[in-house]
């Protein structure tokens, strides 16, 4: 059976704690840049302003903003323009670095 990226992605996290997905859209301009190679690490925790791969009202998000945290661990998921598109309970992982097309790279 073949994987799509999102399902990669997310078994890579979990089996190894790492893994990288290329990302497309101007959601999250000027901070990723379209198209973006990103790395991603699974951690305990996450804060306000982490720019995660989670899972959101039955789909995927692979770069967004964390904006707010609530009191139940729930994290507020919004892209870099203001637009809010809901609480999620499942984070897979955070950028922790991106290459744009041009092969530079950009730790976060």
């Amino acid at each position: 059976m073949r994987m799509n990226k999102y399902e990669r992605l997310k078994q890579d996290l979990l089996q190894t704690g790492t893994g990288t997905m290329k990302c497309f859209g101007n959601s999250m301009l000027p901070i990723l840049t379209n198209p973006s190679l990103n790395t991603y690490r699974r951690q305990d925790s996450y804060s306000v302003g982490d720019i995660v791969f989670c899972r959101l009202n039955g789909r995927y998000i692979d770069a967004h903003r964390i904006t707010k945290i609530d009191g139940q661990g729930r994290y507020l998921i919004s892209n870099n323009h203001g637009r809010d598109n809901g609480w999620s309970s499942t984070v897979y992982g955070r950028v922790i670095a991106t290459q744009d097309k041009s092969g530079a790279v950009r730790v976060l």
